[in-house]
């Protein structure tokens, strides 16, 4: 028979609380929001000037990808320098795209959880050729107000 040694985690335990930070995420029990520390960091970094930078800057903003609407349109022309057979250069587009997509991450929008009690809408996009992608929402009562939200 095994014995466990039991110790005290009190000052790792946070029962309670209303929201919390998790893995870059604000999580409180009605939604999901970027931890605003996190892109603080981005915020200040400048243009990419090769793909190492780029490929970090595409890796972090695909982590929130959940949170920006047609986030594959917005940062196609800057994975596309990823490529082999393109020469890297930023163009106005390409300083456009970076620029636009930290705009985005800075205002995104906070993922809600889902009540089943009440209706969906599903909101398709196309871009001719270049991205699809679909937005799950849902208008729930938050803080005494409706508001319309995208589901988690």
């Amino acid at each position: 028979m095994y014995t466990h040694q039991s110790e005290n985690f009190t000052e790792k335990c946070n029962s309670g609380q209303q929201e919390l930070l998790s893995i870059g995420h604000k999580v409180s029990g009605l939604s999901v929001a970027i931890d605003q520390n996190k892109l603080a960091a981005v915020l200040l970094r400048p243009v990419p000037k090769n793909i190492k930078e780029i490929q970090s800057f595409h890796g972090f903003a695909s982590y929130y990808q959940n949170h920006i609407r047609n986030f594959d349109r917005i940062t196609s022309s800057l994975y596309k320098l990823c490529s082999k057979d393109v020469v890297f250069e930023i163009t106005k587009e390409r300083r456009d795209a970076y620029e636009r997509s930290k705009h985005e991450l800075t205002n995104s929008s906070v993922l809600i959880l889902p009540d089943f009690e009440l209706p969906f809408k599903l909101y398709i996009y196309a871009a001719c050729s270049q991205s699809l992608g679909a937005d799950l929402h849902q208008r729930q009562i938050v803080d005494g107000e409706p508001q319309e939200g995208v589901i988690c």
